[in-house]
């Protein structure tokens, strides 16, 4: 049987990086995306073009590094090209580009700021659907493509001073059901994962803007009452592409600790 395919992006760290490597020890191959360069709008540094390298290097031959922005629909859909011509096609998609801003009310939010949020978070994600689902959808069947996109419980929940980051990840959620209808009868799925607060730069950079000396501060939110793993948020994820999930559509994984309980 033919290794499945999935194309990952945000993939240089935190979950992405997670979510890359549980695929490629289950026997994927992945095509792993990443901008590899800092944005305007934001006040932390991006992954670099090293660390992407270094998810595929523990891979070779499994896992293809590719420099690519999400806010750019030609650069996706040339990534999807790749894992066709590369590995002959593709079974799951993960949207887990995403970027962290605010610090501040809704009415001081700049433009810059506005605008990363939602052509890395929301627009991203969308350039990742136009771009792999007709490549989901041209499997034959019985297919069973998958789309994740990683949400937040943000996008449950109000947080104080992060109302852009809020109102992105809502739209991710309602995203996602929209595309799960388009899907019907198709068995290709499309889901959500809302992480809480999981040990990765983007919470650091969240400590940041709150002036929190130790992110671990953010536990204290959460039932588990720890910081999340990448690998744990990951595992929800990679479940949700695999063949055991395929009545799971429309819908979000809440891998939260229990923030939003």
């Amino acid at each position: 049987m033919n290794a499945r395919v999935a194309l990952v992006t945000g993939a240089a760290r935190g979950i992405g990086a997670a979510v890359v490597d549980q695929l490629a020890s289950e026997g994927w191959r992945v095509v792993a995306v990443d901008v590899c360069e800092d944005l305007p709008g934001l006040t932390y540094p991006l992954a670099r073009r090293e660390e992407l390298a270094a998810v595929a290097a523990a891979w070779p031959g499994a896992v293809l590094d590719v420099v690519a922005d999400v806010r750019d629909p030609g650069a996706l859909a040339d990534a999807v090209a790749l894992a066709r011509t590369e590995f002959g096609g593709l079974d799951a998609a993960v949207a887990a580009a995403a970027v962290m801003a605010g610090g501040a009310p809704l009415w001081q939010t700049t433009d810059a700021e506005w605008d990363a949020l939602f052509d890395v978070g929301v627009r991203g994600v969308f350039h990742l659907a136009r771009a792999a689902v007709p490549e989901l959808l041209a499997r034959p069947q019985p297919r069973s493509g998958r789309f994740v996109a990683i949400a937040s419980a943000a996008a449950h929940k109000g947080l104080w001073h992060l109302s852009g980051y809020n109102a992105a990840k809502h739209a991710v959620v309602g995203l996602v059901r929209g595309l799960a209808g388009d899907l019907r009868g198709t068995r290709v799925t499309a889901t959500a994962v809302s992480p809480g607060s999981t040990r990765t730069a983007m919470l650091q950079a969240t400590a940041d803007l709150y002036g929190l000396v130790d992110p671990g501060d953010f536990a204290q939110h959460q039932l588990t009452e720890r910081l999340l793993e990448p690998e744990e948020v990951a595992a929800a994820v990679c479940w949700l592409c695999g063949p055991h999930s395929a009545a799971v559509t429309g819908t979000v994984v809440h891998a939260d600790g229990g923030f939003t309980a």
